[in-house]
């Protein structure tokens, strides 16, 4: 019997594991004097994405895209915002159960707080403010997260990002790996009008050193008052902009707001924003994979034949056992 109810967790986990994604919306035009310095090279706006809210487990998040728009957001795939959130000292940690990936490459990214980590490769860890995580589910794999003893002790504000990388058909099924970077790897730049962390790729000639497989970048930008960026991009690569807090004007003039996100068509090499008050954003992208995507719950492959090995294989418990990664063990 216990490998009966063992499937049926599972089995309720995939059928309960469908995405939403974000809402359409037009986006707001400045009524004011403009503060942008227009660029017949920048990138122009395809659309902006309003993050709706959902339950993850315990935990409420803000969904900005999951699985959909990959002709602009490809080599990212699902973009969750976590929090933020006040978590009482004592409280019952907020808790996403053991549940699998294959395919790949969840990131995690704290702005606030910690959280823990448990995963059935034997890692078992707390990360906390400024710490990247990358699980790269491969073949397949299992994990649990939950906020992390820190905030269980003390209480505080809980807070960051869980955004998925999609792996190269040549990479879909390697070994899963577990890695967690602390700030040293990543690249700061502290400017006159903004402040950026360069989680992943190179700006302005900052460059972070953690590795990928693939060619992808992840700025975390605060812009002080009547700060005016124009950042470079590969025209051939994606990228998109989503606000943190704050406003900003992109170009057009259109004004993309707090949990929005701004979709850009490819072709400009640089993106252009200016931010009228203080605003905080996260600019990603990176080289399109231009290949079938095929998404079941947390596993993305290249065709629905895939997806039914990764189904098997976690049926079959060859990803780990769920039950075990819940109670550490």
């Amino acid at each position: 019997m216990k490998n009966k109810d063992n499937d049926m967790k599972r089995r309720e986990f995939i059928k309960g594991s469908a995405i939403i994604g974000a809402t359409a919306v037009a986006p707001g035009l400045l009524k004011d004097t403009s503060g942008m310095l227009e660029s017949s090279a920048g990138r122009k706006v395809y659309r902006v994405l309003t993050a709706d809210r959902t339950m993850v487990g315990t935990l409420p998040v803000l969904r900005a895209f999951a699985g959909d728009h990959n002709d602009y957001v490809s080599p990212y795939v699902f973009f969750d915002e976590f929090g933020p959130v006040t978590v009482n000292a004592q409280d019952k940690p907020l808790r996403v159960d053991a549940h699998p990936h294959a395919g790949i490459i969840p990131t995690t990214y704290f702005l606030a707080g910690n959280g823990h980590h448990r995963d059935s490769l034997n890692y078992d860890f707390q990360i906390g403010k400024g710490d990247f995580m990358m699980f790269t589910s491969g073949k397949g794999a299992i994990h649990m997260e939950e906020t992390g003893k820190k905030l269980y002790d003390d209480g505080g504000l809980y807070h960051g990002f869980q955004i998925w990388l999609n792996m190269p058909s040549k990479y879909k099924f390697i070994d899963p790996s577990t890695d967690v970077h602390r700030t040293d790897k990543m690249a700061d730049i502290h400017a006159k009008d903004y402040t950026a962390k360069i989680v992943l790729g190179e700006m302005f000639g900052a460059k972070s050193k953690i590795e990928t497989l693939f060619p992808v970048f992840y700025f975390h930008i605060q812009m002080k008052p009547g700060a005016r960026l124009s950042i470079p991009v590969d025209p051939t690569h994606n990228a998109f902009v989503y606000v943190i807090k704050g406003t900003i004007e992109t170009e057009g003039r259109k004004e993309i707001k707090t949990n929005q996100v701004a979709l850009y068509e490819r072709g400009g090499d640089t993106v252009n924003i200016f931010s009228a008050g203080e605003a905080e954003i996260l600019l990603l992208g990176g080289k399109p994979h231009n290949e079938p995507v095929y998404a079941y719950g947390p596993f993305v492959m290249n065709t629905e034949e895939e997806i039914r090995k990764c189904f098997m294989a976690y049926q079959t418990g060859r990803m780990g056992n769920p039950d075990a990664v819940n109670r550490g063990q």
